[in-house]
């Protein structure tokens, strides 16, 4: 007994600074919220790569026509002229048409060799920039901007010194379900980490953006080759530089889809993969995190449980866990109220998530767990539709291709 109360004491701590880190989170948010943009709006070449059709493909696509934003335009990439995502480009494009709208490229990149592939289509859009371009916005067509989403995300880069601004994704389900419940809240722990320290914020490939010159003086477009995750080589790349990336929280961005378990699994695995290959000093807390606190919590409930039927004390231990959990479920709530003052539009969506994400969140970080070991064994990631072994931060060797997803 006394093993187990010396690590839920260490859990119990960890969770008041993790509750600690939650309530900074939701102060910086809505400090953030309520902050003045800077009047800085430059050129941009927003930047969406493509592969394949997607739930709400066509309203996320339309969203990038609706920014409140004076001058700038899409380029959209993909690798094969053939990518049914085009069509739904293009019937988004015959909407807009006569109306006033950004300009728009197509770009196709071909398939890619040495890198991964959605990184080989973004090396083959920057390039394809307009000369006018000031800064590059990379946005994912999985997600769904709102109309200010565009300036919110290029006015902090009127201060030359910070490397990039970016959002992050925030899973809505769209028609509930365990999964993608559950995804919403493995995900939901992660956006939580950023905030106000501009050394210790990531970009997410998603929603970022950063200034052309930055770009190119950092030769970030070289420094992708080989790679197979554009923003952690982005981030890398910019702490190396000691340039901090802003975090915005008015960017971000509410994806509206549905997973099954088997995509749940398949998304949490390859994002811990890349991970571990490109930030193992970021693979390792979450490992050894996870472990200690599925240890100390589904154990010492176990151990609950058999001491009620051997007739023993379990006041003490049942107390523990009891705090243990609501620490994490203080957090939960916390982080969700704050990112429903960013995601106005879906705060209804995210109310009907509450439950999940007051209960949900043990699982989550046995999924945590879960991912991190088998991160430990494998290097192998499917992403969409493509097989990559990451052998090191600067090679990704293709093992196959699936045509037919597209």
């Amino acid at each position: 007994m006394l093993i187990f109360y010396f690590f839920a004491t260490i859990v119990i701590w960890l969770g008041i600074l993790s509750l600690r880190s939650g309530l900074a989170f939701a102060t910086y948010v809505r400090c953030e919220l309520v902050c003045p943009l800077p009047d800085f709006t430059p050129f941009v070449s927003v930047v969406a790569p493509c592969r394949g059709l997607e739930d709400g493909l066509r309203e996320n696509i339309a969203a990038l026509f609706q920014q409140n934003y004076p001058a700038y335009q899409i380029i959209f990439v993909t690798d094969r002229a053939d990518d049914p995502a085009l069509g739904v480009i293009g019937d988004v494009q015959d909407l807009w048409r006569g109306a006033w709208n950004p300009a728009t490229k197509c770009v196709i990149a071909g398939p890619a060799t040495d890198s991964g592939q959605k990184v080989h289509n973004l090396m083959a859009a920057v390039a394809a920039a307009d000369s006018r371009c000031e800064v590059f916005v990379f946005v994912d067509t999985d997600a769904r901007p709102h109309s200010d989403w565009l300036r919110a995300l290029v006015a902090p880069l009127a201060n030359q010194k910070l490397g990039a601004s970016t959002g992050y994704r925030w899973f809505v389900p769209s028609k509930g379900g365990f999964a993608s419940q559950l995804r919403s809240v493995w995900n939901g722990s992660i956006a939580s980490s950023l905030g106000e320290r501009g050394d210790k914020n990531f970009c997410w490939g998603g929603s970022t953006a950063i200034r052309k010159s930055t770009f190119d003086e950092l030769g970030i477009r070289e420094r992708w080759r080989g790679s197979v995750s554009d923003d952690f080589t982005m981030t890398r790349v910019l702490q190396e530089a000691g340039r901090p990336v802003h975090f915005a929280p008015a960017c971000l961005v509410a994806s509206l889809d549905q997973c099954s378990g088997g995509e749940l699994v398949e998304f949490t695995n390859r994002q811990l993969k890349i991970t571990r290959v490109y930030s193992p000093h970021l693979w390792k807390p979450v490992l050894i995190g996870s472990l200690l606190f599925c240890a100390v919590f589904f154990g010492g409930l176990a151990l609950v449980i058999i001491r009620s039927i051997l007739g023993q004390p379990y006041v003490v231990p049942l107390t523990m866990i009891l705090i243990i959990y609501l620490l994490g479920a203080a957090k939960a709530f916390i982080r969700l109220r704050a990112v429903s003052n960013a995601l106005t539009k879906y705060r209804r969506d995210l109310s009907r998530s509450l439950p999940a994400h007051l209960l949900l969140w043990p699982i989550a970080s046995a999924l945590f767990l879960v991912n991190a070991i088998v991160a430990g064994f494998s290097r192998r990631i499917a992403w969409r539709g493509i097989t990559y072994d990451l052998k090191s931060p600067t090679e990704a060797v293709i093992i196959s291709r699936k045509s037919d997803t597209l």
